[in-house]
């Protein structure tokens, strides 16, 4: 197996646009401050904004924070859209999409690390029953930021994903050199389905651009912290065993409320820190 070190493990931010002292943007601050997260030598992180964000004042403040703690904790931004929070089910024009580009690149020209749309094939994102749309704005964003790392699909490892991807191929201009997966399945049922199909059926590198161990969600994973560290500890072992896995970004830092119907955090809300902190820290030692 190949080492895994802090060069290809990045810790994923996905922040939520909320107000008061709970903020996503708060959490993000917290977390590239945080001791523990700086022991980690990780020098990379994830978030997952909205397309139409610089027209949208709050939209623009937690960006603007999220980067500048970023640039502080000296760790590369990777930004990531996805649909608007103020009309979500809004699937925008190839061309309302380019112009919210230019506008994101114009206040933000330093970010160089794009995935155009978060989660293109699922059910939450309007993208879902449109890869020709999806695959329009990888387009976009190529041809606008000639300079970029820009990744295609950045797909969930659900049933049809490949189907999904094949559709979604047809429309791209060019051959892709790095894909996004986001194997939550893989790494929550010890397993290695969904990074097989997407091996199968695309070519380049790949990167694992959002998982981690499940403490709760719903009742497919009643609350488990040791279970959650022990996929953590799975989903590490799966990125070191496959030459095309070039990063994984774990999702993510700060756990939720009891109450709450999805957690993944590596540290309680109150900081402390979970046994899948734990295992991530020592997977990054051996």
């Amino acid at each position: 197996m190949r080492p895994l070190t802090a060069a290809v493990l990045a810790l994923a931010l996905v922040l939520q646009a909320c107000g008061g002292g709970d903020s996503g943007g708060e959490q993000g601050l917290k977390m590239f401050a945080d001791k523990r997260f700086r022991a980690l030598g990780i020098t990379k992180a994830r978030l997952v904004t909205s397309y139409d964000t610089a027209s949208v004042p709050f939209e623009r403040d937690i960006v603007t924070q999220w980067l500048a703690g970023a640039a502080a904790a000296g760790v590369e931004p990777f930004i990531t859209f996805g649909h608007s929070r103020v009309h979500p089910k809004k699937l925008p024009s190839a061309a309302e999409f380019r112009t919210a580009f230019q506008a994101f690149r114009k206040l933000w020209p330093t970010v160089n690390l794009y995935a155009p749309w978060n989660e293109i094939n699922h059910a939450s994102q309007p993208t879902s029953h449109d890869p020709a749309r999806a695959a329009a704005y990888y387009n976009i964003v190529q041809a606008e930021c000639p300079g970029c790392t820009v990744l295609a699909g950045d797909v969930l490892d659900q049933a049809g994903m490949g189907r999904y991807l094949q559709r979604y191929r047809r429309h791209l201009k060019g051959t892709p050199k790095i894909w996004g997966l986001h194997n939550y399945a893989d790494t929550n049922r010890f397993r290695d389905t969904g990074l097989g199909e997407l091996l199968r059926t695309v070519p380049g590198d790949v990167w694992l651009t959002e998982t981690g161990g499940i403490v709760q969600f719903g009742r497919s994973f009643p609350r488990d912290e040791q279970r959650a560290a022990r996929a953590v500890s799975f989903a590490l072992r799966l990125a070191r065993k496959n030459d095309r896995v070039k990063r994984i970004y774990l999702y993510n830092w700060t756990g939720a409320k009891p109450s709450d119907r999805f957690d993944s955090g590596l540290v309680d809300a109150d900081g402390t820190p979970r046994p899948g902190y734990e295992r991530l820290k020592a997977g990054l030692k051996g």
